[in-house]
């Protein structure tokens, strides 16, 4: 760490810290717009009348929201890289163990949650896809019409984002490309983020939803797949603060002990 760039480091920092925030700005900035006319012209193309279709909006997606989940991690990565610019070593060391015990914890709990909230939802948006015509109908007043174009804008930003927040580690510091969990994680944050905005485009808009929560639900086993790791790793750490500070009052009177005349 001696050569590392601090500047370089911080603005990596602020890089992914504004990633995660349009990611989880994402559920305001997408949908809400008005889709009750796309909604007739699918009722008409289906045989059924509607009387009144007004109030009916744009879903939001989970799938960029739920790229924060994956994202969090690395905001905690960096945050350990800025974190050594403040603390001494050994007292990085203890802290790091502790704090990666209660945030691996934290990230599995909200992992599994989100997992089982995006597996309700599909099943939901299935169900409702297949049970024509009302059924279908009511799906696509829910989720039939997702604003592709915006998230694309969106997805764009994030990747942006994370390209740049990438480099500029590399920047801070060349060695950090040795370190083989963090390359892991860059490749698996951007791979996730260009296969989200490629599955928005496979698909025609009335499935939108359905792929992108498919998506959230792979993130979400990512997320909680990290959170495992994250929790592995911080044991080690545990149990060598544990080790010195039980030693440190050994120590202590070792050299208190009045020595033999």
């Amino acid at each position: 760490m001696g050569d590392l760039r601090k500047p370089f480091l911080l603005l990596a920092m602020l890089a992914i810290v504004l990633a995660i925030g349009v990611e989880l700005g994402a559920g305001l900035l997408l949908g809400g717009a008005d889709a009750g006319a796309a909604l007739a012209d699918s009722a008409g193309a289906l045989d059924v009348e509607l009387d009144d279709v007004s109030g009916v909006s744009e879903p939001s997606g989970r799938g960029t929201g739920y790229l924060a989940l994956i994202d969090a991690v690395a905001v905690w990565s960096t945050g350990l890289f800025c974190l050594a610019l403040l603390l001494p070593e050994r007292v990085q060391g203890r802290v790091q163990g502790v704090a990666g015990l209660i945030f691996s914890i934290i990230l599995i709990i909200v992992g599994l949650v989100a997992l089982v909230i995006a597996f309700v939802e599909l099943t939901i948006m299935v169900s409702l896809f297949l049970a024509a015509p009302f059924g279908t109908l009511a799906y696509l007043a829910l989720w039939g019409f997702f604003p592709v174009g915006e998230a694309a804008v969106l997805l764009g930003l994030v990747l942006l984002l994370k390209l740049v927040w990438a480099g500029l580690l590399v920047a801070a510091q060349p060695r950090f490309l040795q370190n083989k969990g963090l390359v892991l994680l860059i490749l698996t944050t951007l791979l996730c983020t260009v296969v989200l905005e490629f599955l928005h485009n496979l698909v025609p808009v009335i499935l939108v939803s359905i792929v992108d929560d498919v998506a959230a639900l792979v993130f979400a086993i990512i997320a909680i797949i990290w959170g495992l790791v994250l929790l592995i790793g911080s044991i080690p750490a545990i149990v060598k603060a544990i080790r010195v500070t039980a030693a440190l009052p050994a120590r202590a009177s070792a050299t208190t002990r009045p020595s033999p005349r």
